[in-house]
């Protein structure tokens, strides 16, 4: 578990990360998401003993990060997959990591296998893509096989298949009981990985949910229906209070489930060809709850910031 009480961060004049306490738990993938200068970065780098933090603390299972012995036994990162002398091939960089841990040589072949990168082992890391480079780096924070993994943007410079190995191996580790923490921008990514949310705006806990949780809290529930007698149904509707839209050949109604949609149609003798709830995005409720964390907005992101929260205020 990673557990952060009032973590601080100041460089001069700036306050990059301000008053943060979140936990991290097994078993589960947790994503950490924020705007750009949201302060994760800085969060990931004190978790990790690169940044002292000015105020606060972070432990890793009840221990600083330089407390520990050997410490790619307990955690593993990858926080810039291009952290890798040019020169030295996949292979030897990573019998470089396990000697400094004392790990032997035999688990470098296997988590080799692991990313998918035996067959390129020794040529040199320098030529690398920015996607075999991830993998490379993957691979280094599994070497000592640890139970807590932190990542940050692992699917940069992946191919969809790539994507997805990433995205089922992450399940995969937290269904064995790890900790697994990863930050990225890719929101649609994200909503198919994380099922815990820890979500940052100007160095700030903006919410620590489930990912459900998180886009319930911030966008509406919708209700699309189709019938073939719909302006009876849309009068029925209309007299038990409900907001409706028009889309299409259906509607779209706000304020009652689909259950009770059902049964309003039936009382009123309309027969539905469809009836289908209609679930805020990811993207949607993290653009309405951290919109006023941006540090910087240029005219054409304050104009959509503002009509996605008309959208979502509308229900359209």
């Amino acid at each position: 578990m990673i557990e952060a009480v009032g973590l601080t961060k100041r460089y001069g004049k700036t306050l990059a990360v301000d008053d943060l306490s979140f936990n991290v738990q097994s078993g589960r993938v947790t994503g950490f998401l924020g705007p750009n200068g949201a302060g994760k970065s800085t969060t990931m780098r004190m978790v990790l003993g690169l940044d002292n933090p000015t105020g606060g603390s972070v432990t890793i299972d009840g221990r600083r990060y330089r407390e520990l012995h050997d410490p790619l036994r307990t955690v593993g990162a990858l926080l810039d997959a291009k952290w890798v002398h040019p020169n030295r091939s996949a292979r030897a960089h990573l019998r470089w990591l396990a000697k400094s841990n004392k790990l032997p040589d035999s688990r470098v072949d296997e988590v080799l296998e692991l990313v998918g990168l035996t067959s390129v082992a020794n040529k040199r890391a320098g030529g690398f893509s920015l996607g075999m480079s991830q993998r490379l780096g993957i691979a280094a924070a599994l070497l000592g096989d640890p139970q807590v993994l932190l990542f940050d943007e692992p699917v940069n410079g992946l191919d969809p298949e790539g994507i997805v190995w990433i995205r089922k191996f992450m399940h995969r580790l937290a269904d064995e009981g790890r900790t697994v923490f990863v930050s990225s921008h890719l929101l649609s990514e994200m909503a198919l990985t994380a099922q815990e949310l820890i979500v940052i705006g100007r160095g700030k806990l903006i919410a620590q949910c489930s990912t459900e949780e998180f886009v319930a809290q911030a966008t509406e529930s919708t209700v699309k229906v189709r019938s073939p007698q719909l302006p009876v149904l849309r009068n029925a509707l209309l007299h038990a209070g409900v907001r409706i839209s028009d889309e299409g050949e259906g509607l779209v109604v706000s304020g009652m489930d689909s259950a009770e949609i059902g049964e309003l149609a039936a009382q009123h003798g309309a027969t539905l060809h469809e009836l289908s709830p209609q679930r805020g995005s990811l993207e949607e409720a993290f653009m309405q709850l951290t919109g006023e964390s941006v540090e910087y907005h240029t005219d054409l992101e304050q104009t959509a910031v503002a009509e996605a929260a008309e959208l979502i205020s509308t229900g359209k």
